[in-house]
């Protein structure tokens, strides 16, 4: 095969096509299911359209919708997204028609939330509680269980009516059919519940009925849960059952998902190694001969073409990566994985959005499910326009503006590009954010961005210079400690640390808990190795995972990693540690250190540092810790020092990203700044 420069794929396996169920899908790369709230409101749907048409012009084979209920009680909240009724089905060919006409195809996902539906209307397979909601289920009778069956296959029905290519039932994630999967959840003593062939038995009749109504020409993957990583779980062995017996009652291809929402585990944040999960996957495929597909940290062509060498996979399952770059096929195929923006498990504007009921996006890509309105349209006429500082909005605003035709001139003080990124990267379980510098260096390159490293500018020189307009991304400076000895020799500021101009010692007190704190606080308590096949097994033993098989629901005792630092974590309020962090993935970070023995005090004041350490007040009184090192990460402070001389000489000039809000240093906020304004100049 060849790419269409006529050259050798670089990544044969995964563009070489599948045929299944009367499909031909022209690779192996699927878009995997991601709510972004675009799919609960009638409203929405053109958006929605050129989302999906956006991903299938990028070259993905298979596009999965988010969930969609098949009735009010499988909600995963009032009035989300539900296919039910044959008046709902108009607003869905707005999808299937954009994706097929970009060549695509695209499959619907049937969700019923069950117990982790957000409402007082939920049922389950028992009458429990799930811990992440307040909201108890009433257990479903053997009658409404036939309804539910019913109800699924309508679903599916109007899904093809609609001129969707397939649906994927949801049977992981502790969503209901799970639930009936599951004896943590399943306590039935009827045909429905006790050995797992009671426990199936939804699962089975719902593909078996789906199969029946819709025949051989119509796609149906089902998502099972290849490891639940919570107690009284499935076995491995229950889980390649229900994987043959799934191919024996028509399903096409088996997706796998990975742990429950419930879980204390991490599946999907930045800290799980790349392709963490694919085990799972290897094992299942050995048991079926239909396509099984992989999921979980997977966002390189390189990765990929790994699994599907390995036979870990017929297919790779990426969500996230796609919001990050729906141009990810089509890049990969040419053979330009460099360009490729890839996403960095940050979790921050798509899944952290999504449970905040947030239309959900991407840090990295502020485009994402804003496709109709976040428009980078060719100028008419290009305007020469200086950019300085190349942080996060100062790199995402040059590239934006150059793509659109200006010409761009890019100024940074330090000898690299980055800002705080090249903080972020060097904290364990971030490595993420080297892709994202090397995505940022290609972008200039590629777009003739003229960049001035070492290049402190100044008022006057910019003043001088002729630019049309001039956009300030100077970013933040750490704040400094102000109490007597904060100049002493074991004070060392957080671009310190990660810089390396400092090392800190045995016992370090970190004064601050914010996103920064952490992220030191991580760095300090981490042995430092490669991302390798050694790192997952760290991260399996860190965790707890078995990937024997043999526990139920894969859990171990989690066992605690070497810990090369006694560290205390500081901050002035009294209350709960790292309230700043983000929605999916704060619990993990306060979880991880923990485990590494890392000490939390609030509600205290710092008086002063000496040689004998650093004191504090609280209410018992003084005290003083006796540490060798004191990390400083109490904030950041705008740097806005040219701004005022700018706008006096007349200059048109624009502040966004740090060096406009620099509380609680924001990504995400700077980069979507960024191209907005870009989107306007």
């Amino acid at each position: 095969m060849a790419n269409r420069n006529g050259t050798a794929l670089k990544y044969p396996l995964l563009f070489e096509p599948l045929s299944i169920a009367g499909l031909t899908l022209r690779n192996r790369v699927m878009m995997g299911s991601m709510h972004t709230g675009l799919e609960d409101r009638a409203r929405d749907y053109p958006k929605l359209a050129e989302y999906f048409a956006t991903r299938a012009r990028g070259g993905v084979g298979l596009i999965v919708t988010g969930g969609l209920a098949p009735n009010r009680a499988g909600w995963i909240a009032p009035f989300a997204g539900k296919l039910a009724r044959g008046g709902e089905v108009a607003r869905h060919r707005l999808v299937t028609d954009a994706v097929h006409a970009a060549g695509g195809h695209i499959a619907l996902q049937i969700l019923h939330a069950g117990r982790y539906g957000y409402h007082p209307l939920i049922v389950s397979a028992s009458a429990t509680r799930a811990p992440i909601n307040k909201f108890a289920a009433r257990a479903l009778s053997q009658r409404s269980i036939e309804s539910t069956i019913e109800d699924f296959v309508k679903c599916a029905q109007l899904a093809h009516s609609a001129g969707y290519d397939g649906v994927e039932i949801m049977g992981s994630e502790g969503y209901l059919i799970n639930q009936f999967l599951a004896e943590r959840t399943n306590q039935r003593r009827d045909a429905w519940g006790g050995d797992i062939v009671g426990r199936a038995r939804l699962a089975l009749e719902i593909v078996k009925r789906t199969r029946a109504a819709l025949g051989a020409n119509f796609l149906i993957v089902f998502r099972m849960s290849g490891l639940d990583l919570v107690e009284h779980g499935g076995t491995f062995e229950e889980t390649l059952w229900l994987a043959r017996a799934l191919q024996a009652a028509g399903a096409n291809m088996l997706d796998t998902g990975i742990g429950w929402h419930e879980a204390r585990i991490p599946t999907i944040g930045s800290m799980v190694p790349r392709a963490a999960f694919s085990w799972v996957t290897r094992r299942i495929k050995e048991a079926v001969s239909i396509p099984v597909i992989a999921t979980n940290r997977i966002n390189t062509p390189d990765v990929a073409e790994q699994l599907l060498r390995d036979g870990d996979a017929d297919m790779i399952s990426m969500a996230r990566p796609l919001l990050a770059d729906p141009e990810w096929a089509n890049k990969a195929r040419d053979d330009r994985p460099d360009e490729i923006n890839t996403c960095i498990a940050c979790n921050q504007a798509c899944l952290d959005h999504v449970f905040s009921r947030q239309r959900a996006t991407c840090l990295v890509n502020p485009r994402a499910a804003y496709e109709t309105e976040l428009v980078l349209r060719p100028v008419s006429g290009a305007k020469r326009i200086a950019v300085v500082g190349a942080g996060p909005a100062g790199l995402a605003c040059s590239v934006a503006l150059a793509e659109r035709g200006h010409r761009v001139s890019l100024f940074e003080r330090e000898a690299e590009v980055g800002g705080q990124f090249r903080y972020a990267r060097e904290v364990p379980g971030k490595e993420e954010f080297h892709e994202a510098l090397r995505y940022f260096r290609v972008q200039l390159q590629l777009r003739k961005v003229e960049v001035r490293l070492k290049s402190a500018a100044n008022a006057a020189q910019l003043l001088t210079a002729g630019f049309d307009e001039i956009v300030i991304a100077s970013g933040v400076i750490a704040r400094a400690l102000r109490i007597p000895g904060a100049d002493h020799s074991s004070v060392i500021s957080y671009p310190q640390l990660f810089g390396g101009e400092k090392t800190a010692g045995q016992r370090v007190a970190v004064i601050g808990a914010g996103g920064i704190g952490y992220d030191v606080a991580t760095f300090l308590t981490t042995e430092h190795v490669s991302r390798t096949a050694s790192s997952q097994q760290h991260f399996l033993q860190e965790w707890g995972i078995d990937s024997t098989g043999r526990s139920a629901g894969g859990l171990l005792a989690a066992r605690r990693p070497p810990v090369p630092r006694q560290v205390t974590m500081l901050q002035r309020k009294d209350g709960k540690f790292g309230v700043t962090l983000g929605a999916t993935t704060g619990w993990i970070h306060r979880r991880a250190l923990q485990q590494r023995g890392v000490v939390t005090r609030g509600g205290l004041s710092y008086e002063r540092i000496d040689d004998a350490g650093l004191h504090i007040r609280t209410e018992q009184g003084m005290e003083v810790l006796a540490v060798d090192s004191i990390i400083v990460c109490a904030g950041q402070e705008s740097v806005t020092d040219l701004v005022g001389a700018l706008q006096d000489g007349g200059q048109s000039t624009h502040v966004i990203g740090g060096a406009r809000l620099a509380a609680e240093v924001d990504a995400e906020r700077a980069i979507r700044e960024a191209v907005e304004l870009a989107a306007r100049l």
